[in-house]
């Protein structure tokens, strides 16, 4: 191989090495600015590092399989949004509405009405009376559709609930447990200045 050669593979190499290490506070934190690691043993970091790589693996594979599905389907990830809505409500007998679906995905009722517009055009969803308010009207999604989305994301689900199924009631509390607290540290307050605690090394402190 040529030396450029070498330079390209030494330079692929490299970017691989640090793509992986993305969740390594030694890479990212190498000076223990936000996160504090020295108090830990190797093998005690290692693992906890493989931990939250395979937390960015998961989700990584999940926007992924998020992104093809919508991608195929002509949706973007409000209007998927939408569509699961409708369903979990049709499946549960419960007339969907503009006004409780605007509510779910947190839209104002024009952004709600150019929504199932688009989705009505496109053949995913149809509108009818509503059963009991004259007034209003429901919208449900049509089987084609209703088909395409249980094939794709149904299909996934399904298999995440097999997954959990495996574990044993007690792991199920500790991931449980761990999920709920790892939701807790998501930073509501970006672009905020930072204060003094904010600069403190913290061992608890989130990466990735």
């Amino acid at each position: 191989m040529t030396p450029a050669g070498d330079a390209r593979g030494d330079a692929r190499r490299d970017a691989r090495r640090i793509s992986e290490s993305l969740t390594d506070p030694r890479v990212i934190d190498p000076r223990q600015e936000l996160v504090r690691h020295d108090d830990l043993s190797e093998e005690e970091l290692e693992q906890i590092v493989r931990l939250l790589a395979a937390m960015r693996e998961w989700r990584d594979a999940d926007q992924r399989l998020s992104f093809e599905s919508r991608t195929h389907m002509k949706l973007n990830e409000t209007d998927m949004r939408a569509l699961r809505y409708i369903i979990a409500s049709m499946n549960s007998d419960v007339p969907v509405t503009a006004g409780a679906l605007s509510d779910h995905l947190h839209i104002s009722t024009a952004s709600t009405t150019k929504l199932l517009d688009r989705l009505e055009r496109a053949g995913h969803v149809v509108r009818r009376p509503h059963p009991t308010d004259r007034r209003a009207v429901t919208v449900e999604i049509t089987p084609e559709t209703h088909r395409e989305v249980r094939r794709t994301m149904g299909l996934q689900h399904a298999r995440r609930f097999e997954v959990v199924r495996a574990l044993s009631p007690q792991d199920r509390d500790t991931v449980t447990r761990f999920l709920h607290a790892l939701s807790e540290t998501t930073l509501t307050t970006v672009g905020a200045p930072a204060t003094e605690s904010d600069s403190a090394p913290s061992a608890a402190a989130p990466l990735g």
